[in-house]
C-alpha cells in the first residue's frame, strides 16, 4: 500500500512537467473578448485554449489592483514551477509605456502577470470565468502543455 501511494505521488509530480518535441512556438496571441489563447508556430496555429481573465476584463490594465488583463505586445519572461496557481509563465507587463502612464497618474502599474492554472488552495474558479487580479488562466492540464511548449523570450500579443 505504501509503495502504491509513493508511485501515485511520483506520477502526479511527473505529469506537471511534460516534455515537448514538436514545432517551436513562435508567438502567443490572446483574444480577450473571445477568451482565447493561440500558440503559433512557423507554419501556423499549433494549439488554442479557452481562457479566463482578470475580474474586470474589459480594457487595458493601467493600475495595480484594477483587475484588468493587459493589452499590447509583451514577452514571456519567466516561469514559476512553484506557483500557487499550479504552474505559471510570466508576461513582461509592465513595459515602459505602462510604467510611464501609471507614474503620471501617481499610481503603480502593478505587475506579476502570468498565464497559469488553477489555485492550489483558496478560491475555486470552477464556475467563475474571470477571477484573477489580471492574469490569464487555463486548466491545470492545459498549463502543463503550455509550460512545456513555450520558451522564455517568446512574444505574446494581447488583444481586446
Amino acid at each position: 500500500m505504501l509503495l502504491s501511494g509513493v508511485a501515485a505521488f511520483l506520477s502526479a509530480c511527473a505529469s506537471r512537467f511534460r516534455t515537448y518535441d514538436g514545432p517551436e512556438v513562435t508567438r502567443l496571441r490572446v483574444y480577450k473578448a473571445q477568451r482565447l489563447l493561440v500558440l503559433d508556430g512557423a507554419e501556423g496555429t499549433l494549439q488554442s485554449y479557452p481562457i479566463g481573465l482578470g475580474f474586470a476584463p474589459v480594457g487595458h490594465k493601467q493600475f495595480e489592483g484594477d483587475g484588468r488583463t493587459p493589452e499590447g505586445s509583451y514577452l514571456i519572461d519567466r516561469r514559476n514551477p512553484d506557483s500557487l496557481f499550479h504552474l505559471s509563465i510570466g508576461i513582461s507587463y509592465p513595459n515602459e509605456a505602462d510604467i510611464a502612464f501609471a507614474e503620471a497618474q501617481g499610481r503603480s502599474p502593478g505587475g506579476d502577470i502570468f498565464i497559469h492554472g488553477g489555485p492550489r488552495r483558496g478560491i475555486d474558479p470552477t464556475n467563475v470565468r474571470d477571477w484573477t487580479a489580471g492574469c490569464i488562466t487555463v486548466s491545470d492540464r492545459q498549463i502543463e502543455e503550455i509550460y512545456a511548449m513555450v520558451r522564455d523570450g517568446t512574444p505574446i500579443d494581447i488583444y481586446a
